[in-house]
């Protein structure tokens, strides 16, 4: 912790910005940082933006793909707002990667927004990560100054990825501001029952590439999948019977049980005591009424 007291606020003027910022039509004149900049060269740089009420689904998704991109020169940027937000910056520390936040305050401590994400703050910056701002360093959040912070994380990002936003969110915001500055967009499906899925759906009939596992993200981002990634798929199954590897092979995107039961050809009573075993065995979770690899 008194690593993170102890990092100033620093001044960070435009001649300084990386390329992708200075890019844009409406580029700060200064920015304010806490922490340590990565070398913008060496990395992609990738926004995730999300529903500050998120389900389960939500929340696991996201943990799933940044824990995917483990290993790869990816940097991860989010407002440390609550929600799908800061779990992304907590799955990106779990997972090894930089991570910056843009937070819709200024960055000294009295006035850091939400307050509630001080400790996240400071593990970011501990772990080599940082806090950027626009604002000057006591100014307090406003509505407005959200969607003002929007425009920098999608400017300074190569591309957006979208975990559940409903229809009219801050979230759809920052996608329509990537699609402007000439960003690729990234969007995870949902389910149609959810109003947190219509915000990523509605980008998916836009053109937005659908994501499904952390390959697709590296893929957009001009990288290749790494060992890491792979080995997702193919984790601790030498011990696996036929019947099992035949449940495994079915499930290289997520099904609903009774598809599984069709598709296997097994009957229901084995399918479903194969689907228990390799749930026991932790190589399957079931979610929102799907199966899919864990």
């Amino acid at each position: 912790m008194m690593i993170s007291i102890a990092k100033p606020i620093i001044k960070w003027g435009p001649e300084d910005f990386p390329q992708l910022l200075k890019e844009i039509a409406d580029p700060p004149k200064k920015l304010f940082y806490r922490g340590s900049l990565p070398d913008w060269d060496a990395y992609k740089i990738l926004a995730v933006v999300g529903a500050r009420r998120y389900t389960s689904y939500g929340k696991e998704v996201c943990e799933k793909l940044i824990g995917g991109l483990s290993g790869s020169p990816v940097a991860i940027v989010s407002g440390l707002a609550l929600g799908i937000d800061s779990i992304a910056h907590r799955a990106a520390l779990d997972a090894g990667l930089v991570t910056l936040a843009f937070p819709g305050s200024g960055l000294d401590w009295n006035v850091l927004y939400p307050a509630s994400h001080r400790g996240l703050a400071e593990k970011i910056i501990e772990h080599g990560g940082a806090l950027i701002s626009e604002f000057e360093p006591d100014f307090r959040a406003t509505t407005w100054s959200f969607p003002q912070r929007n425009r920098l994380m999608a400017g300074i990002s190569h591309a957006v990825l979208v975990i559940e936003a409903e229809k009219k969110s801050g979230t759809l915001i920052t996608s329509r501001l990537a699609t402007e500055y000439n960003r690729d967009v990234l969007a995870v499906p949902g389910s149609i029952f959810s109003p947190n899925s219509e915000g990523p759906h509605l980008l998916l009939r836009l053109g937005a590439t659908p994501v499904t596992r952390s390959a697709d993200i590296l893929e957009a981002l001009g990288l290749r999948s790494t060992t890491n990634d792979q080995q997702l798929t193919t984790k601790n199954y030498d011990d696996c019977s036929d019947e099992e590897r035949i449940i495994i092979s079915l499930l290289k995107e997520p099904r609903a049980r009774d598809e599984i039961v069709t598709l296997s050809g097994l009957g229901v009573s084995q399918t479903n005591a194969l689907l228990s075993v390799l749930e026991i065995k932790g190589l399957i979770k079931e979610s929102i009424g799907q199966i899919h690899l864990a």
